[in-house]
């Protein structure tokens, strides 16, 4: 007890007497830059070609292997997706030892073992690293391409491109790769459904023969070994490596930029947010003498929190999440790209803003507390970073790769903190163009063009496949005699009739929940009770309940992990509104508003609104309810949900919607019922 009465006193006093010694009103000055030292690998070469770099660390028994490929750029053409699947096929087994042998010694040392087309890592503790840089050798020199193997990825490749169909995030990085690069470059091209079927288990073994040598590869070794020893296992194991023949790549140029600002749009009807990404092409090696000032410009335009993307489009506007901007570094080129995904409503807002802050970086020169605070973020960062071999490892390799000097990382710290106010706007001026450049937005044609065509910023179109095409026909003309009433009322005749429809009081559903990038798959079982009452709960193998959310009809709660918080009175009062169990029949027919007749998932259909801000939108052909829309104010954003609904069954005389997707902001939750009941299996103690 005393001690910490001694502790407490000790830091009071030196509290004070450094308040007592401090002028608060004065911006601290940055200390010198830590003096980094890296320890100097020690390097070899086996006649093979295979270079090795050698760093003695002891402080820990571990011991960690990098092997990467100093390769041109590869070109994949009509076979795109090559390199993917062969990447995919890699480290999981080999000629000499089964899949699932190998991947279970791996788990059994407690070890780590990753590989990919661009190379591998592993790590273990002192103990079994021997057997780990044997492995390592036997995935790179004897991978196991078999054609089971390769239709399980194959399968798997095309799945996720299905899946990324209607991802605008995916068209967004896919498109805006190929209209920077062109598609014939190798930066450029894509893989697509058509380019994956292409590929047979013969192309993997040929790139694996072409681009699998010891020619230009690097194996990096960091941790607790002798020099001498582990040399001796790398020969050993790495010997038979056979050298290839020299090969070089021919690789057309990148597009051009545009001559001046225009916005290339990709029209994705079903996209809740527009993802905007303001880019051109530039020419940045790491090795350049302005490599370093760019890192702290883009630091203070979009690369942290504090930024002037950030400030303002988040902070200051609430457009977004977060904007960010980044400039790539290459040997032959790359991209300054700025950007963020924000609401529709405010597309054209959103990229005024953003071109606004790019001029403002190059036209007036940055604060000097902004340049401080840069550079302090990057020296904290440098220095958490030595911590991890990986990272020794990568500097290590990126010296050679990039034909860096030998001091580079060394003096990287120094050459931070040198960066002045006035190299800032200079290479803002140079890298980052908002004039000659493109402003490249995948959203909802229907709800965003409009405005931006105001902008007066030259707008070219295309598909989700960066074709050029005509402007798209956004909304067509609304057939005559249609409203909003004659929309609901074929809505109800579609599910059934009015009266199949009101002679349902209580309806229960069973569903798989799939939660987009969660390991896990939930079940869900909800209940709703006329007029208003509804019970959904969640669960999950092995842990049971994890959430319940109910409402009685007159109060309601969430319970999660435990935790039950009371519905709030915007909720309740939602929930009050709520007449029955189908919508449209107590919807005021005379307060709705027929939209448009707009496409959903490339369906026609009638969009309309029930209220500000919420609409419903039912299939031309059908009737049917296919998708709502709903934004509300959730932390002071705003975040707008999409419910998709599909698999229309009859239960009872009345369809149902089997199939349900949700998504809010960059959440995406499945919900496919496996059974629904109605008037059965349901009571009021249930929604308590």
């Amino acid at each position: 007890m005393k001690t910490k009465l001694y502790i407490l006193i000790a830091v009071f006093f030196m509290s004070t007497g450094v308040n007592a010694q401090i002028d608060r009103s004065q911006q601290p000055k940055p200390g010198p830059a830590p003096k980094i030292s890296l320890e100097e690998p020690q390097e070899f070469e086996l006649k093979n070609g295979l270079k090795i770099m050698v760093v003695e660390n002891h402080k820990l028994p571990r011991v960690s292997f990098n092997l990467a490929f100093d390769r041109d750029p590869v070109v994949e053409g009509s076979k795109a997706g090559v390199t993917s699947l062969l990447g995919s096929m890699l480290g999981n087994g080999t000629t000499n030892i089964s899949k699932d042998e190998f991947n279970e010694e791996i788990d059994f040392l407690g070890a780590r073992l990753n590989f990919g087309f661009g190379g591998g890592s592993a790590s273990s503790i002192t103990k079994y690293s021997n057997r780990m840089l044997e492995l390592l050798a036997d995935a790179a020199m004897n991978p196991l391409l078999t054609e089971e193997e390769f239709q399980k990825e194959k399968e798997k490749l095309i799945e996720g491109i299905k899946s990324s169909a209607k991802s605008v995030d995916a068209i967004a990085g896919r498109v805006g790769g190929a209209l920077a690069y062109g598609k014939q470059h190798p930066y450029g091209e894509f893989i697509s459904e058509e380019t994956a079927n292409e590929v047979t288990l013969e192309d993997i073994n040929a790139y694996y023969e072409k681009y699998f040598n010891p020619n230009n590869t690097y194996l990096v070794i960091i941790g607790d070994v002798k020099t001498k020893a582990i040399m001796k296992l790398v020969k050993k194991h790495f010997k038979k490596w056979d050298k290839a023949d020299s090969m070089t790549t021919v690789i057309v140029e990148p597009n051009e930029n545009p001559k001046t600002l225009e916005i290339n749009f990709i029209d994705m009807p079903n996209a809740v947010q527009s993802n905007i990404s303001l880019s051109s092409n530039v020419s940045l090696k790491m090795s350049d003498p302005d490599y370093h000032a760019v890192l702290i410009a883009n630091k203070i335009l979009g690369g942290g929190f504090n930024s002037y993307l950030n400030m303002n489009l988040r902070e200051e506007h609430g457009y977004t999440y977060g904007a960010r901007s980044s400039v790539g570094t290459d040997k032959y080129v790359s991209r300054f790209s700025a950007g963020a995904a924000v609401r529709n409503a405010v597309t054209d807002s959103a990229v005024v803003e953003t071109v606004k802050e790019i001029k403002r970086i190059k036209a007036e020169p940055v604060a000097a507390d902004a340049l401080s605070n840069a550079k302090a973020k990057y020296v904290g960062d440098f220095v958490l970073a030595l911590e991890s071999p990986s990272t020794i490892a990568q500097y290590a390799i990126s010296t050679k790769v990039n034909e860096l000097p030998e001091d580079f990382y060394t003096t990287y710290l120094q050459k931070i903190n040198a960066v002045t106010i006035e190299d800032v706007q200079r290479v803002a001026n140079k890298y980052f163009s908002a004039e000659n450049a493109r402003i490249i937005i995948v959203g909802k044609g229907s709800e965003v063009i409009e405005n931006l065509e105001k902008t007066g910023i030259p707008i070219n179109y295309f598909d989700t496949f960066a074709n050029p095409v005509e402007k798209p026909e956004f909304s067509k003309p609304i057939p005559a005699g249609v409203t909003a009433a004659t929309v609901v009322d074929g809505y109800i005749t579609a599910i059934g009739g009015l009266e199949a429809v009101k002679a349902v009081t209580s309806v229960m559903v069973s569903a798989d929940v799939t939660i987009e990038g969660m390991p896990f798959k939930p079940t869900a079982v909800i209940k709703t009770m006329s007029p208003n009452m509804t019970s959904m709960e969640m669960s999950i193998e092995g842990m049971g309940t994890v959430m319940k959310q109910k409402y009685n009809g007159s109060e309601g709660y969430t319970e999660q992990q435990g935790m039950k918080m009371p519905m709030s009175e915007t909720k309740l009062a939602e929930k009050t509104e709520e007449k029955g169990l189908f919508p449209e029949t107590y919807l005021d027919a005379t307060t709705l508003t027929l939209v448009s007749l707009t496409a959903v998932e490339g369906v026609d259909a009638y969009k309309v609104k029930v209220k500000e801000d919420s609409f419903r939108y039912y299939d031309a052909a059908s009737g049917l309810l296919v998708r709502t829309e709903k934004t509300e104010e959730a932390q002071g954003q705003k975040v707008t949900s999409v419910e998709d609904l599909s698999d229309y069954r009859n239960v009872n005389g009345v369809l149902f919607p089997f199939g349900r997707k949700i998504t809010a902001g960059p959440q995406v939750i499945g919900m496919s019922a496996s059974n629904i009941t109605t008037n059965e299996g349901v009571s009021a103690d249930d929604f308590n």
